[in-house]
């Protein structure tokens, strides 16, 4: 039979190791996750921050050697003078080349045509007139990069959970046992430490209602040496001795109360 010291180092191995084993799943899962919560806000935020590529389709932009298309957020109060504007805020801006592209409830997306020399120009006034003008570059590779990856994040994330979960099922069997292991310990230095050596006890889990725990102990009380019992009385039973134990549940026998509710 192994010593207490060696039961008890051991019990603490094992629950250290599966509480380390916990923190690692538990990082790999909440690293899928926010890098999936990050793609979904750029999906889901306003057009000053989101991502553009499901909005703009191949025949949206001209690129060529001297033209190129930007992609302007407008206020959605705003689009009126975006409209009226746009063309003069620098030279060489394809006449009426804007086209709405989405709206949401703060600003919409519009596209604008114009030639590539002046496209700094042309977000420096837009930007002062209170318009956004967003880097893209339209590219169905990367575009489909990018659905891949949210497709794997989705993936990864669901397997992640479904594994975690069953491993936290099996996990906490084995910490519940070894709880439970550790009670057994307490009870058994404990009686030792009432009742002597050799031991000679009997050691039993009972697991009464609420409203019949004090039946259950008044009986246990009766099944002890009447004579000791006066020494483990507390405070409100009036015992001769009260407090003996420095705890204000102390009974005449060795009770430990387990919580699992």
């Amino acid at each position: 039979m192994s010593p207490l010291r060696e039961i008890v180092d051991g019990i603490h191995t094992l629950v250290a190791k599966i509480e380390d084993d916990l923190k690692v799943r538990v990082a790999e899962y909440n690293n899928v996750r926010s890098q999936l919560n990050a793609i979904n806000r750029k999906q889901s935020g306003s057009l000053a921050v989101r991502d553009l590529s499901n909005m703009v389709k191949p025949e949206d932009i001209i690129t060529s050697e001297h033209l190129v298309t930007l992609l302007a957020v407008v206020p959605k109060y705003s689009q009126k003078d975006w409209l009226s504007s746009y063309e003069t805020l620098t030279t060489y801006v394809v006449p009426r080349s804007s086209k709405k592209l989405y709206e949401d409830n703060e600003y919409a997306l519009y596209t604008v045509t114009l030639f590539g020399r002046v496209a700094d120009n042309f977000r420096t006034s837009a930007r002062e007139r209170g318009f956004q003008i967003r880097d893209f570059e339209y590219s169905p590779e990367a575009q489909e990069s990018r659905k891949q990856e949210l497709e794997k994040l989705v993936q990864d994330q669901d397997s992640l959970r479904s594994s975690l979960l069953q491993w936290c099922y099996t996990s906490y069997g084995e910490v519940f046992s070894s709880w439970m292991h550790f009670c057994a310990v307490r009870i058994f230095a404990e009686s030792i430490l009432r009742y002597g050596l050799p031991p000679s006890f009997l050691a039993c889990v009972l697991s009464p209602s609420t409203k019949g725990e004090k039946k259950v102990r008044s009986i246990l009380e009766g099944l002890c040496d009447s004579t000791n019992s006066t020494y483990w009385k507390t405070e409100d039973e009036g015992g001769a001795m009260a407090g003996l134990g420095g705890d204000a549940d102390t009974y005449p026998y060795v009770s430990f109360t387990i919580n699992i509710a």
